[in-house]
């Protein structure tokens, strides 16, 4: 047999892991409310649904953005041609315009700092190669993305060190998380280059505090290394306290801005994870140049490129789809965890992101990762729903559960509501009325419960559009 890499016979992907295993379940038997109305439903996938109708409507009226209409075809030819890989002007300056908008202009990006990749996965990995060598480590604070195990160490052969932060201070990042984790790195051998904070967090769907990304910022500054911000949710924000970025402390707190990077994409914020534009921003020259060559191995392809530049030029469209967004996630959000507390089910509290931090720990047989995963699955193999254990995420307390709201529409998740509330009669009746033991009853039950909170909560025709404190904080 001819011998292949260690990569091609290694398990770096990660894949191997509860939180892929939940996609694959989903993959072989998905929900169809027709064709498989007993299949997986899809909770564990990050990804904003609510606003297609918004934006298809601002495509229809757009013609001349897509190259592939007859208003938009004669500038086919040139857009087809090569594309320098720093991306086109009017792309980076359209994505830095957006940038400040989604932080409330109250900081401005430059567009020649915009570098472009194939979505946050290869944005990551060029930072990851940019700032460390094989052997080197990043600090993450838990429960962080699955998928930083792949994207910043596969390839690149970094050591990803989790900074524990526990339930009993709502997972918050602290100063003594901080510097034990660098500690446990130093006994290692470990060369700390980094400390990688997503903000706002996945999966928690909190934001870190002005005070707490200060005294982050203070703790790199100290350490002489450097701190990625992963942003990809800033857009996803939808009730107060608002979110504020990395790029606005540094203007208040003295620091070095060489060690300071930002990963942006529209994957999550526009709901555009198939157009596959990440986005590194970083205040080191070195860094913006050497990623820029890197670039291109993923650039993002200039009819994206073009479509997103046309779109986000259109400030009317920007304004009220930053509006209609939040709109959206606040009813979806507060009508979801409405109903799982309904039922007995709490989550921590969180006001941005795709996605609730469930709390199943009293549904363990046993405080431990071994009943985490036995709940688990009963919860994909016959409720049939595919959401991600906290273990997946590196939580260090079992019990915890990543469950998306955003991925699909009213009629499923009034489907997977309906799943939830009878598996937490069957497995506690006290949580539920007997007489919701039927599922009919079940049905008729949330179908009352969905009504009575779309007519205190959504907008009829002629109503003005309700708003969050957020919203109505900037209105």
């Amino acid at each position: 047999m001819v011998a292949i890499s260690k990569i091609a016979t290694g398990n770096g992907h990660g894949e191997d892991s509860p939180y892929f295993d939940g996609w694959k379940a989903y993959e072989t038997n998905p929900f169809h409310p027709i064709d498989r109305p007993d299949g997986v439903i899809q909770m564990g996938l990050a990804e904003n649904q609510l606003c297609f109708n918004f934006i298809k409507k601002w495509v229809m009226e757009h013609p001349e953005a897509s190259l592939c209409s007859a208003e938009g075809v004669n500038k086919f030819e040139e857009t087809a041609l090569f594309q320098d890989y720093h991306g086109m002007p009017e792309f980076r300056e359209a994505v830095a315009k957006f940038m400040g908008k989604v932080r409330g202009d109250r900081v401005k990006f430059d567009p020649d700092r915009i570098v472009m990749s194939g979505g946050a996965t290869g944005a990551h990995e060029m930072v990851a190669f940019c700032l460390a060598d094989p052997g080197e480590a990043f600090l993450v604070p838990t429960p962080y993305y699955p998928g930083f195990d792949r994207d910043l160490r596969w390839r690149t052969g970094v050591e990803l060190v989790p900074v524990v932060c526990e339930s009993s201070n709502n997972f918050k990042i602290t100063r003594a998380a901080l510097e034990a984790a660098y500690e446990k790195a130093k006994e290692a051998n470990l060369r700390v280059k980094g400390l990688l904070i997503t903000n706002p967090s996945n999966p928690l769907g909190t934001i870190l505090d002005r005070d707490t990304l200060k005294g982050i910022v203070k703790f790199i500054n100290e350490k002489n290394i450097h701190l990625i911000g992963d942003e990809i949710y800033a857009a996803t924000v939808f009730m107060e306290p608002e979110f504020v970025s990395i790029s606005e402390i540094i203007e208040e707190v003295e620091c070095n801005r060489g060690l300071i990077h930002i990963v942006y994409s529209l994957s999550k914020d526009m709901g555009f994870p198939g157009f596959r534009v990440g986005i590194v921003y970083s205040y080191n020259d070195a860094v913006v140049s050497c990623a820029r060559k890197m670039s291109s191995f993923g650039l993002v392809s200039s009819q994206t490129q073009h479509l997103i530049a046309t779109m986000l030029s259109d400030d009317d469209f920007v304004d009220s789809f930053i509006v209609e967004s939040k709109e959206q996630l606040f009813k979806r959000h507060k009508y979801f965890t409405l109903s799982l507390s309904q039922v007995g089910i709490g989550s921590l509290k969180s006001n941005a992101g795709l996605f609730i931090w469930m709390d199943l720990r009293k549904l363990l047989k046993e405080k431990t990762f071994d009943a985490e995963m036995d709940l688990w699955r009963v919860i994909i193999n016959e409720v049939k729903l595919n959401v991600s254990p906290g273990s997946s995420f590196h939580c260090d307390e079992p019990g915890w559960f990543r469950v998306c709201f955003a991925n699909m529409d009213d009629n499923t998740m009034e489907v997977a509501l309906l799943r939830i509330t009878t598996f937490m009669h069957k497995h506690n009746e006290a949580m539920v009325p007997r007489k919701l033991c039927r599922r009919a009853s079940l049905k008729l039950s949330l179908s009352r419960r969905r009504d009575d909170f779309m007519s205190q909560n959504m907008m009829s025709p002629h109503s003005p559009i309700p708003q969050s404190p957020l919203v109505r904080a900037r209105t």
